[in-house]
Order: structure tokens, then C-alpha cells, then sequence
């Protein structure tokens, strides 16, 4: 690691659709999100298909699950050889810098030293951008969704307050399954507005009886969506998921965030919504404003930060505005 922590016999989890072709000259390569998986079809499905971004009967396409992440790579709930005990908590501390050498050690694994496309959204932008500089032109074509070249304080800050959720659970130092998941599921109800906004809300959760007093659909949808993550993630793996993404700026160590960014030559797509609450446009057009070859798109959308997970018709045509796949 970046700070000097190990991880002997590190596990890389990942999911691969489609071939590699002889010249190995197809591979487009997913970074997900802080808290989706490898399954890159499961939660964008609505970009995969014959002709379409992604077209698994062209394209070997690579999704690695993020260091960190319960979902297989290792992570807080892996086995420490020292103790024989789950790490939780001790696990080593890494960096968003960290995430991409390990995913950059998949394609060493499969000995591709070439992108057709480079892509990620949100957390998986921020570990785009690190992939994107350290292969230079290997790189054809980048696409960055809704992230920026450095974790802002206002996102810092958002991170910090569900820390402090998390940190309220007695239990989240616990070399158990289940530490700190009653916390898990209120930081997760207090995250959740960042990433949605208030008029997502007013429509899809407004009240239909004028009388009512409590019992309210949008307690009731923070609820459920706080039991959800509860169900499909963990709290040690998220606490140190959010300790890492603060850790992102592309410019540390490297002179200036201009230019690092500036040494990013792929042919850039840059997409921002402009009702994105937690990352606002203004990153998305830093960006595009100083890596050389990149066009900047603005979409519109009521959903927020989400708005990367679901406004699929948008995304494809913001793509194929500047990229041929």
C-alpha cells in the first residue's frame, strides 16, 4: 500500500463478459462505484446489449470489484494471517491510488497493455482518472461520470458525518459478520438525500392523504433502503471504503492537479448532471477543462448523483457523441 500497509496474498474479484480478441486491442474496462460490485450488467444493465455501449459480442469487457469492497476483493472481512481473526477495522488503511494498482495488476494478470475504453462513474471516475494517468496513451477513449480530480470538503465532510454514525455503533470494532450494522443503517439513511434531490423526493415520495401525520412514505423509503444495504453490505468494508475516497486528488505527489490532468491524453468524454447535489457540474467541467482532448456533456435529470445509474439514453448518446465503439 501507498501508506506501507501489506496485504499478503491479496484476492482480486472481478467479472468479464464477452472475449478477448486476438490482438487483445477490445477490452473496455468498468471501475464501479463505492458501494456496487464487479456484476457491471447487474447494476448498468440498461447500457449492455448487442449495439449497444456495452456489446459483449465486440467487446471484452472487465468490471474488478474495489479493494475494500465486501463483494470479494479483499477486504475488512477477509481472514488477517496474522490474528486468524476477520481484519475489520485493522484493516490496512489504502488510497483510491491503491485501488487502481490492484486493478492494474488484472490486466497484468491477463496481459493487456491496451483500453479501447476506460470508464467509471462517481467513486469509479475517481479511479478511472488514476488508471488513465498512470497508461498514458494505452488509454483510446475515457469516459468520467459525475466525479472529480480531487474529494472536495463539502463531500469530505458528508463522508465525515456518517463516520461519526458509524463510530456511535459500539459494536463496528467487532471481529464479527455483523459489526456496526445498526449503524450501517442509519449512516446509510443519512447519506442517502446526497444522492437523490429534493424534488426526486417531492415526487416519488409526496403523500397522497393531506391528513396524515406520520408514518410518512419518505421516512418509510429511507427506512427500507437503510434495512437493504444493511442485508447486502458491511460496515467495517464502508468505513474504510469512505476513509479511502477521501483520499482521492490526482494531483498529490504530482506537482498540481492541472498537471496531472494534463498528462491524461485519451480521448475524453466528461458527463455531469446538473442537479448532482453531492459532486456539482462545476468538477465535471474542472475536469474537462484541463485534460486536453476532452468534451464536456450536461445532463439533465431529477435524479441527482444517481442519475449515472439511470439515465441511460442520455449517457449512450453523450458517448457516442465523441466515441466510436
Amino acid at each position: 500500500m501507498e501508506q506501507g500497509g501489506v496485504i499478503e496474498k491479496p484476492v482480486i474479484a472481478y467479472n468479464t463478459y464477452g472475449k478477448l480478441n486476438e490482438n487483445k486491442d477490445n477490452v473496455i474496462f468498468i471501475c464501479h462505484a463505492l458501494t456496487a460490485n464487479s456484476d457491471a450488467d447487474d447494476w448498468w444493465h440498461g447500457l449492455f446489449g448487442k449495439g449497444d455501449i456495452f456489446d459483449w459480442d465486440k467487446h471484452f469487457i472487465v468490471c474488478v470489484n474495489n479493494l475494500g469492497s465486501p463483494y470479494g476483493t479483499s477486504s475488512p472481512k477477509h481472514i488477517d494471517p496474522a490474528t486468524n481473526e476477520i481484519y475489520g477495522l485493522d484493516f490496512p488503511f489504502y488510497t483510491i491510488r491503491d485501488t487502481a494498482r490492484l486493478h492494474l495488476k488484472l490486466l497484468e494478470h491477463f496481459k493487456i497493455d491496451k483500453i479501447k475504453l476506460l470508464i467509471g462513474g462517481s467513486c469509479g471516475g475517481n479511479i478511472a482518472q488514476e488508471i488513465a494517468f498512470s497508461l498514458k496513451d494505452k488509454i483510446d477513449n475515457l469516459v468520467l461520470l459525475c466525479c472529480s480530480s480531487r474529494e472536495a470538503p463539502w463531500v469530505i465532510a458528508i463522508h465525515e458525518a456518517q463516520r461519526l454514525v458509524l463510530e456511535a455503533d459500539d459494536t463496528l470494532s467487532h471481529k464479527t459478520e455483523d459489526a456496526g450494522a445498526k449503524a450501517l443503517r442509519a449512516c446509510r439513511g443519512t447519506a442517502l438525500p446526497y444522492y437523490r434531490t429534493q424534488k426526486s423526493f417531492n415526487i416519488r415520495q409526496n403523500e397522497i392523504d393531506l391528513n396524515i401525520i406520520d408514518n410518512f412514505r419518505a421516512s418509510s423509503y429511507i427506512n427500507y433502503q437503510g434495512e437493504k444495504f444493511v442485508k447486502r453490505f458491511n460496515a467495517p468494508c464502508y468505513y474504510t471504503l469512505l476513509n479511502a475516497l477521501d483520499t482521492h486528488n490526482i494531483g498529490r505527489n504530482r506537482n498540481s492537479i492541472e498537471d496531472a490532468l494534463a498528462q491524461i491524453s485519451a480521448n475524453t468524454v466528461i458527463i455531469g448532471f446538473e442537479s448532482d447535489l453531492l459532486i456539482p457540474v462545476k468538477e465535471q467541467q474542472f475536469l474537462a477543462k484541463h485534460i486536453p482532448n476532452a468534451d464536456y456533456f450536461e445532463i439533465k435529470s431529477i435524479y441527482g448523483h444517481d442519475a449515472f445509474l439511470i439515465e441511460h439514453e442520455h449517457i449512450r448518446k453523450a458517448i457516442r457523441t465523441k466515441i466510436n465503439l
